[in-house]
């Protein structure tokens, strides 16, 4: 990798999407994260930078900074986002958690990518985006999986990365999707209310991904040359044959 690679993420400070900073450091790249609690885990060499990216005018303010300092990325990670609720359904939710979802999930990308696009990328024209969505994008979860927001912020991040790639036609600016499956990070911990029976009940039967698996498909798709888009990419577990058929026997047959 270009030791030189600048590298702005959301989310950075734990989970995913500090196994992806973390990568991307070890292999000598500059890499700043907007998050709103700062760093969880501060000594890995990325450098944190506060931002509430559901909010507009601080997330334009931290870019405009970021530019006016000379630190313009060469690619944009949105990976910030949450899942809340399940699996009560969407009208047990309290509403105050579904526009949480909606707004780190939705503006915190829109907010996030805007920003880049408008400050740093346009007219130059050159850079890559990376879009951290999920399998539960393209399709439907079933009553009881509690995802009705979930799903539709990241439903729309799909068609968002879809429309916004055709925008960019004219220009050298690449936009990527990768789409986790079953992950073992406290998003699901998250999810299910921080419940410690509901969170091994999401991966009864079955060994999850673990953050760096996603990692390095991340790493992997920026590593590839201008030339080349990897346009989507899901990564799941084998036994995770769809968003609602689990092979609940896979640890079974594949003892340790």
């Amino acid at each position: 990798m270009d030791k030189t690679l600048k590298v702005l993420i959301t989310g950075g400070s734990s989970g995913i999407g500090l196994a992806i900073a973390t990568q991307l450091v070890q292999a000598g790249a500059d890499v700043v994260s907007l998050s709103r609690s700062g760093s969880k885990k501060p000594n890995v060499g990325v450098r944190q930078v506060r931002c509430d990216i559901t909010d507009k005018k601080e997330t334009h303010n931290v870019v405009e900074e970021l530019r006016a300092n000379g630190w313009i990325p060469d690619v944009l990670i949105n990976n910030a986002g949450i899942a809340l609720g399940a699996p009560h359904a969407f009208w047990e939710q309290p509403i105050d958690d579904i526009h949480q979802v909606i707004g780190v999930n939705v503006l915190g990308v829109v907010n996030a990518t805007h920003a880049v696009l408008r400050s740093m990328w346009i007219p130059n024209g050159k850079g890559t985006i990376v879009n951290v969505s999920s399998v539960t994008g393209l399709e439907v979860p079933i009553k009881g999986m509690g995802e009705v927001s979930y799903h539709s912020s990241k439903a729309f991040l799909e068609g968002f990365s879809n429309a916004l790639r055709n925008e960019m036609l004219g220009t050298d600016i690449r936009v990527l999707a990768v789409r986790p499956g079953f992950v073992r990070t406290n998003f699901h911990f998250d999810r299910v209310g921080r419940k410690d029976d509901k969170f091994e009940k999401v991966f009864e039967g079955m060994t999850p991904l673990s953050a760096d698996d996603v990692a390095d498909a991340v790493v992997w798709a920026i590593s590839k040359p201008e030339r080349i888009s990897i346009k989507a990419l899901d990564i799941v577990p084998t036994p995770q044959r769809s968003l609602t058929q689990n092979d609940r026997e896979w640890n079974a047959r594949h003892p340790l």
